[in-house]
């Protein structure tokens, strides 16, 4: 007798080996045996006369090719991924979806406007999910009246919204990005717009009065949520726990009486004497208090400002999680970081192209990509160990197998919240080392995520067509240095530490996986050869002293191999992930930036700090948008405007390649020959096209954002300092 088989299960997702990777082995080899050749003559050169400009040209390319030969980690074997939501409901009830913990973090409604946390909240709230499985709890770091009141706002428009982008299946769920499309005109449409622009002024009215005005109180009950917690001896620094439920799956509904997801404000205790381990110590309480209240076995990760920009994305992660994927031990799903607003060329590289979306397919063909601190879809399973070593928390309530079974605003779910989100909770416990979010880097997300892969858990990325998730980018070249030399500070504390990826990484994950890694971890001591290139050849230039080979000697064409293979290299990889010439111009001129400011200040914080001596800490990234500065940026103008060290350097390296380049402009001309300074020339020149943007700030420009006339004398002067002890180095 014949048997049918059964139909083959609809597929839910798909991966397809990048034909890149052929290229980039073979170019690679290629590559090496070019740098081979130059280290050959740069030892001979040595032996036979070691010269202090000869010894620094070395130390750089050294380093230089050290950062390439780790970078090539990400080039072997890079990888697509596509995942079919619609495929989902074929194989699975949507009643059998697992619950979801959504966490949103914030810090500073002045610095991150309460309205963009709003939109946040409100778009992921709006998932194509049932919404009784969705919970969205907001940690305020900051402690502030003013985001408690803004999410009481958004509980209440958000009765309205949600079944508004059900019923006319609205795309664009974050309420400001729908407004600000070409949207159908209606009177229902109208009304709702109405409603949100009411919201939005009210949230902005309270943020600039610093206060909720009575006029803005709508209940009695508001009143006394407000009063209840913020007393005069409450502070940023100094307060206790704060844990409110704003909506309530099992209570509240919407205007069509269906269910709201649970919304609820957290903001851990705060003690001045003890430590705070900044975000991951607040993502660690939001973990634990999810715990007691809802304990979702999956986990999203969202900063404020990073909107949901696909209803669906629930549903895709679904596609993999859990147990999926192709991979036993899969721990979670990364969205790249994606940005809105940007301008045309993108002028401070805030895409983070290579970080984001290239070089996570390079590490999705190996064990997966890092952890970028949003966007990101856990198994709250690898907060507690590896897939093979359970470590069991401190009490049974923690575990991600506990059933939450009682109300979540019962007194006794609400006490034991509000106790695992006390400042001194985790003394003695191996929460922030074994368990939850790790502490010890200022980049908790980089380094969560490495510690996990060292425990064997494997991730996939996921880069859909249309994004995940937007958010906001720095509009100012000084909040655009900051946010990098913050990366600096947090890599390099784990590049020395007893877990370094150099030693422990390539150990405990094998050497492709944990050169991606070391890459990171190192990114800094890129700021040693590029200060060394954007002063030495120039001020040699300016003395007439040449350093480089001829035009018509072999090193110089290997030289110019290395100098072209690598450029070209780097705008293909950028030009495969929808990106632009103009804008890779910006990439790569942002990266000989950070290395000359955020790289170089990063090194020296880190240095004082591991010295002992006072730093600045964490700083947050302002998200506010000043009008003048957002009609400059559009307009793809630099923004300066305030006096800052990291300007410093940038514009010394400035005014000093565009004199070389002059000088040795006269020089040439007057010898008619360039043979022995050509080299030379073109490093000034290629200084001078990256510099322009310093040249309209410091002469031409009158504006608010122009270069401050203080960084600019002062630049001058040590300019004229360093070249006269030039003088003493390089004449030996």
């Amino acid at each position: 007798m014949k048997t049918t088989a059964p139909p083959p299960k609809p597929l839910l997702h798909s991966v397809i080996p990048s034909q890149r990777r052929h290229f980039n082995r073979l170019f690679a080899e290629v590559y090496a045996a070019a740098l081979l050749f130059l280290f050959y003559h740069h030892i001979l050169s040595l032996l036979h006369s070691t010269t202090i400009t000869s010894l620094l040209l070395f130390i750089s390319d050294v380093i230089l090719a050290y950062m390439w030969s780790t970078y090539q980690a990400f080039r072997m074997k890079p990888v697509h991924r596509q995942s079919f939501p619609e495929n989902l409901q074929k194989i699975l009830d949507p009643r059998d979806f697992p619950a979801m913990d959504i966490f949103i973090c914030t810090a500073d409604p002045y610095k991150e406007p309460p309205i963009d946390l709003v939109n946040t909240a409100l778009s992921v709230m709006a998932y194509d999910y049932l919404a009784d499985k969705l919970s969205v709890y907001v940690s305020d770091d900051g402690g502030s009246e003013l985001t408690m009141f803004a999410l009481m706002e958004a509980a209440k428009f958000g009765k309205l919204w949600l079944p508004f982008c059900r019923e006319n299946n609205v795309a664009d769920r974050c309420p400001d990005a729908y407004f600000s499309t070409h949207y159908a005109l209606s009177a229902e449409t109208s009304e709702i717009k109405m409603m949100y622009e009411s919201m939005k002024i009210k949230i902005e009215n309270v943020v600039e009065r610093g206060k909720i005005s009575d006029e803005y109180i709508s209940s009695e009950e508001e009143r006394k949520v407000l009063n209840q917690y913020w007393s005069k001896d409450f502070s940023r620094q100094n307060h206790p726990t704060v844990i409110q439920v704003l909506l309530n799956t099992k209570k509240d509904v919407d205007s069509t009486g269906g269910p709201m997801p649970n919304l609820i404000y957290v903001s851990r205790e705060k003690r001045k004497t003890t430590p705070h381990h900044f975000k991951a110590g607040a993502l660690n309480a939001l973990l634990r208090v999810s715990a007691t209240m809802t304990n979702s076995p999956i986990v999203l990760t969202l900063d404020c400002d990073m909107y949901s920009n696909d209803p669906l994305t629930a549903q895709r992660v679904l596609c993999y999680l859990p147990n999926r994927s192709n991979r036993p031990n899969c721990g979670y799903i990364q969205f790249p970081q994606r940005y809105h607003g940007l301008n045309e060329a993108d002028i401070y590289a805030s895409e983070h192209k290579h970080e984001f979306r290239v070089n996570p397919l390079g590490m999705d063909g190996l064990n997966g990509p890092n952890y970028v601190g949003t966007g990101c879809f856990f198994l709250r399973r690898v907060f507690f160990g590896g897939p093979s070593l359970y470590v069991r928390p401190e009490i049974p309530e923690l575990g991600p197998d506990h059933v939450v079974d009682k109300p979540i605003d019962g007194r006794e779910v609400s006490g034991l919240a509000h106790r695992v989100a006390s400042c001194n909770y985790e003394d003695l416990t191996d929460w922030g080392s074994k368990m939850g979010f790790r502490y010890g880097s200022l980049v908790e997300d980089y380094y969560t995520g490495y510690r996990l892969k060292c425990e064997a858990w494997q991730a996939i990325f996921c880069d859909p067509i249309r994004p995940a998730f937007l958010g906001d980018a720095p509009i100012s070249l000084n909040d655009a240095l900051g946010q990098i030399k913050r990366w600096s500070i947090g890599l390099l504390e784990v590049a020395f530490s007893k877990y370094s990826p150099m030693t422990f990484g390539i150990r405990a994950m094998g050497p492709l996986m944990g050169l991606c890694y070391v890459h990171y971890a190192f990114w800094p001591i890129r700021s040693i050869p590029i200060t060394i290139y954007a002063f030495v050849p120039s001020l040699a230039l300016l003395r007439g002293i040449p350093i480089f080979p001829e035009v018509y000697d072999p090193l110089f064409l290997i030289y110019a191999f290395l100098f072209l293979g690598a450029y070209g290299q780097d705008c293909l990889d950028f030009m495969s992930t929808q990106g632009t010439f103009q804008r890779w111009w910006s990439d790569q001129r942002m990266w000989l930036m950070w290395s000359l400011s955020s790289f170089l200040f990063g090194s020296i914080e880190y240095t004082m700090k591991r010295l002992g001596m006072a730093t600045h800490g964490f700083n947050i990234t302002s998200k506010v948008m000043d009008d003048e500065q957002s009609k400059r940026y559009d307009q793809g103008i630099f923004e300066f405007g305030v006096p800052s060290p990291m300007f410093v350097p940038l514009l010394m390296a400035a005014i000093l390649n565009l004199i070389a380049f002059f000088s040795g402009f006269v020089y040439v001309m007057k010898e008619r020959s360039i043979d022995s300074l050509f080299m030379q020339m073109f490093i000034a020149g290629f200084g001078v096209m990256n510099g322009l943007p310093f040249y309209e700030a410091m002469v031409l420009r009158r504006d608010k954002g122009r270069m401050p006339t203080k960084t600019t004398i002062t630049s001058i002067l040590l300019l004229g300092l360093i070249y006269g002890l030039s003088y003493f180095v390089l004449r030996n």
